[in-house]
């Protein structure tokens, strides 16, 4: 499975667990059951990270979005920019550049044009403000 794949499985999940009140493993179980999607240890690393650090990764959003509050963001805005976060904040593996770039792609895929804008603000607004972080390599 790809890094792409990964993120766009962890994705589904992030997006899913908007509407459901089951856990991860739960979400897990379902989808590998009915063969919906592959649930890798990357994917299950990724969304048990994100749901680890939601409150932080939330106040980062809300930080950040300057129009809207954290609870008017549309769902898969929401899951994007939670996952790109996360991945910027804790994947050592993953320049910031690089995830933001993917958070686009999601945006693209699964929202309107303008939430690829709004992603797109949140997360270079973001970027902008740890350029230092960027520049030696470390991570927000």
């Amino acid at each position: 499975m790809t890094r792409h794949e990964t993120r766009e499985c962890a994705f589904y999940i992030l997006f899913e667990m908007q509407f459901q009140e089951d856990t991860p493993e739960v979400l897990f179980q379902i989808a590998e059951e009915s063969a919906i999607l592959p649930i890798s240890d990357a994917v299950k690393e990724m969304v048990n990270g994100v749901v680890m650090h939601q409150a932080e990764l939330d106040e980062i959003i809300s930080a950040y979005s300057t129009k809207r509050v954290l609870n008017r963001i549309p769902k898969i805005n929401l899951s994007i920019l939670r996952l790109a976060l996360y991945e910027i904040r804790y994947d050592a593996q993953m320049p910031m550049n690089a995830a933001i770039s993917e958070a686009i792609s999601l945006a693209k895929a699964y929202g309107y044009q303008e939430d690829i804008s709004f992603v797109n603000g949140v997360l270079g607004n973001y970027a902008r403000d740890h350029v230092k972080e960027i520049g030696t390599g470390s991570h927000a």
